[in-house]
């Protein structure tokens, strides 16, 4: 607490534990809010509203409250700070985003989501810096910015944070494609932002010439490849102390190990001087993929449960924290016209980004004789999904100069109004764009044990909230994955084409790393393509049969179009089927059980 903002006498430890506990009472009643508000919505089907935009918009009114009533001690007490932010509310959204990715199709589109997260993000600061900078120079509002802290300003607002149009995504099933391409570049994109900002605080004071620029490139990929490692490494590591110790029979120690050593990793990142958020990312999904099957039961439904709980939590109350601070912050410094501006200029970069880089990504796609991986409506949600978050917010923080206070506060504004504008406003995107809902995809979890945890109720009232009619789900379904019925649904013994075969590194995986980090007992589920791929090698085989069956058949000259149970001369002693008024199953000619051609003395009579 800041000793301006002091007003208790004697700064008695009694009186400052009261108001510390008026804030956090806030900061809970606000967050119990939200999170009721968000059951109501999703009880009511509510989707025109989601509950990061009201958590948002409550923080704001409370944060005027604050700001307007005597004294100044809570006010200092709720006001935005760094290291809550990076060291408490960041890390458990990071680690759920690694644990329950959809790491298919994140790996499927890893060089898009790569493509977009580095290069497009490079694309945004420097569109954003430079025109922040042509701005400064017009000098409407008396700022003055440099061109190395316009960069810096252009660099923080190029961290995309879509938390609410994620968690709209997930609630209405949106195509996994699109969904795996902007989660993964945020998450992404986050930790370009931060490397790319501190890289370039780094060359403050120095000249820009090209040795500098190729010397920042080279610093920013190490340190983001490196961070990618150390998550790995961790992730593996865990993975063996789970295979060879015994922390099984004691789940709740277990737990509290795999947690602790997922933010150990993040901290350690932090502390060298790597990303943290890049080497936790991908921790999580190390963890996920090896150590996973390493857990006991309870373990295993701890951990998820965990990782998840805290993640809203976090969401939640960052986004409180950003209304509450939109009036609470020090040294607040509104530029209207900066901040429109500065919103006009994101959007020109998002667009400068996405719309460039689509195009070359399908121009490739069709090169190699793949379909567009990004159509046009696809595009434009990418676009639409560039809104800025709380991670740019805490970025600002290090902004230094004269006008450094207009600057911090131009971001939280931006940030402030592209939730509202953007989140506000995804559903009916999705209408408008018609994007693909509903769409389910196969569990990743990669053990039959916790399938059976939940209760029927819950699996019942899913498929009953999932507003999208069956027909279409069914046609969705259809057209992205082979079924029975399309299976059976051509000529009678048409070779079925075995499926392509596996990525080298998923059988790599697969034969040597999956043995060498579970352990020998663990059952893992059969994998959808050798279930798929058992299911045809049986139907080809009955195909195989039947039709050697029916080769077999002696027909009789007269009926060489059909094969009649008159026509088969049985070898074993049965009742004959001479009579004329008896029943004849023909097959062929595409019908089953259907009656027999009638013969010439049937139409006589």
């Amino acid at each position: 607490m800041d000793p301006d903002n002091t007003t208790v006498p004697g700064d008695q430890p009694m009186e400052e534990e009261m108001y510390s506990s008026w804030a956090l009472l806030i900061f809970m009643t606000l967050l119990m809010g939200a999170l009721w508000t968000s059951y109501f919505l999703q009880l009511r089907k509510i989707r025109a509203v989601h509950e990061t935009v009201i958590s948002i918009m409550a923080g704001m009114i409370v944060g005027l409250v604050i700001k307007l009533a005597p004294g100044t001690i809570i006010q200092g007490m709720v006001k935005f700070k760094e290291g809550v932010f990076f060291n408490l509310l960041l890390p458990p959204i990071i680690l759920n985003s690694g644990y329950e990715l959809k790491r298919r199709n994140f790996f499927l589109n890893f060089g898009t989501i790569l493509i977009f997260a580095m290069v497009g993000t490079f694309i945004c600061a420097i569109v954003t810096g430079v025109l922040t900078f042509i701005y400064a120079l017009i000098n409407p509002e008396g700022l003055n910015i440099s061109f190395l802290d316009s960069m810096i300003y252009g660099s923080i607002l190029s961290a995309t944070d879509p938390v609410t149009i994620l968690a709209i995504f997930n609630q209405l099933h949106v195509d996994p494609q699109l969904f795996s391409i902007i989660s993964g570049e945020s998450l992404l994109n986050d930790a370009v932002a931060i490397v790319l900002s501190d890289t370039l605080r780094h060359f403050r004071g120095q000249e820009l010439h090209a040795v500098n620029i190729l010397k920042g490139i080279g610093l920013f990929l190490g340190v983001f490849w490196a961070s990618t490692l150390i998550g790995i490494v961790c992730g593996v590591l865990v993975a063996l102390i789970m295979k060879f110790s015994q922390l099984h029979k004691f789940p709740n120690i277990e737990a509290c190990f795999v947690l602790l050593m997922a933010y150990s990793s993040y901290f350690f990142s932090n502390a060298i001087q790597m990303s943290g958020i890049v080497t936790l990312l991908f921790t999580g999904i190390t963890l996920k993929h090896y150590a996973y099957d390493n857990l006991s039961l309870k373990s295993k439904r701890a951990t998820k449960s965990m990782c998840q709980i805290l993640s809203q939590l976090s969401e939640n109350f960052i986004f409180i924290y950003l209304g509450v601070n939109l009036f609470t912050q020090d040294d607040l410094d509104y530029k209207p016209l900066f901040i429109i501006i500065t919103l006009a200029f994101i959007c020109i970069a998002r667009y400068a980004s996405v719309a460039p880089l689509s195009i070359l990504i399908n121009a490739v796609c069709r090169a190699l004789g793949n379909p567009e991986q990004l159509p046009r409506n696809h595009q434009i949600m990418l676009f639409w999904a560039g809104l800025r978050g709380a991670v740019a917010f805490a970025l600002a923080s290090g902004i230094t100069g004269e006008s450094a206070p207009a600057m911090r506060t131009t971001i939280l504004a931006v940030v402030v109004l592209t939730v509202l504008l953007f989140g506000g406003t995804t559903s009916r995107m999705l209408q408008i764009l018609d994007i693909k809902t509903g769409v389910a995809e196969p569990d990743e979890s990669g053990s039959e044990d916790e399938e059976g945890e939940e209760d029927g109720r819950t699996g019942n009232y899913q498929r009953v909230n999932n507003f999208e009619p069956s027909t279409q789900r069914k046609r969705q379904f259809d057209e992205n994955d082979v079924s029975i019925g399309g299976l059976l649904s051509g000529p009678l013994g048409e070779p079925i084409i075995e499926d392509r075969a596996p990525h080298w590194f998923v059988s790599f995986d697969e034969k040597w790393l999956k043995p060498a980090l579970t352990k020998k007992h663990v059952q893992r589920n059969q994998s959808l393509a050798e279930y798929w791929k058992e299911k045809r090698r049986k139907m080809e085989r009955a195909n195989r049969n039947m039709l050697d069956g029916i080769r077999s058949f002696p027909f009789d000259e007269d009926q060489s179009d059909a094969v009649t149970l008159n026509s088969v001369k049985a070898t074993t002693s049965r009742p004959s089927y001479n009579n004329r008024n008896s029943p004849k199953i023909v097959v062929g000619s595409g019908r089953m059980f259907g009656r027999s051609p009638t013969h010439e003395s049937d139409e006589e009579v």
